[in-house]
């Protein structure tokens, strides 16, 4: 019975509720808000706009973490050392060019939607795994390095056995905030027609109904911190399988 004294559990259960549950606290929120004639987000389900927030969360942080990580790779090679502050610098002017700018850079190339949004949370989400993951490699002793290539590992061997295994913790540092940061960022993505928690929110800005706002930035919050704790315990597991 430990398992009911885990607080993740109850966070996730308390998600779920929400999501399941706010299509039906109209009372709740027309007790609330009495001055809004229609206190209750009801243009889409919540659930079908939770699963279109992971989609946008999940698409960009897996690109972002291909990308980071890759590069992170190529530039602590010896061949690609030389570009490593050329990479670093691109990457960090992307991170300062503000999300809704890219939005509105993409949306004439890609046309609205998902994808214009999925651009400007890659961008967004792409310095914290890339920092991560040159933090990560750059910890790697260089005695684990000498005794791989004793003991005749190729590069490759070397690179995935040694020096990613032991980096693992620092670079999920990294995608943990990534990932954190997107949650909430995603939210500005039904500001170009795709579908997200921020869908309430961004309704409710422009007609004046908190309610809304409140409905959306609930979720959004404890999504948020849902994934934290997932992290935290996925950190956790592989810090104690590295010792």
């Amino acid at each position: 019975m430990r398992w009911l004294k885990d607080p993740l559990l109850w966070l996730i259960i308390l998600f779920i509720a929400l999501l399941v549950g706010l299509p039906y606290s109209g009372p709740l929120f027309a007790w609330w808000f009495p001055e809004q004639a229609r206190p209750l987000y009801q243009q889409e389900s919540f659930v079908q706009l939770a699963l279109a927030h992971l989609f946008l969360v999940v698409t960009a942080s897996t690109l972002a973490l291909l990308a980071g990580v890759g590069s992170g790779v190529l530039v602590t090679r010896r061949a690609g050392r030389r570009f490593r502050p050329l990479v670093e610098t691109i990457v960090a002017a992307g991170q300062t060019v503000p999300p809704v700018a890219v939005l509105a850079i993409a949306v004439p190339v890609m046309g609205f939607g998902a994808w214009p949004a999925v651009a400007a949370l890659f961008l967004y989400g792409l310095l914290p795994i890339l920092q991560g993951t040159l933090a990560g490699l750059d910890s790697v002793p260089a005695s684990s390095r000498e005794i791989a290539d004793g003991v005749g590992m190729s590069p490759w061997q070397r690179l995935w056995q040694v020096e990613l295994a032991l980096a693992a913790p620092v670079i999920l540092a990294g995608v943990r905030t990534s990932v954190i940061v997107n949650i909430g960022t995603a939210a500005i993505a039904s500001t170009v027609g795709a579908e997200s928690l921020g869908s309430p929110v961004i309704i409710g800005l422009s007609g004046f109904n908190t309610a809304y706002v409140i409905q959306g930035a609930l979720l959004v919050a404890l999504l948020a911190i849902v994934s934290d704790r997932l992290f935290e315990r996925l950190q956790r597991r592989l810090n104690v399988s590295g010792e």
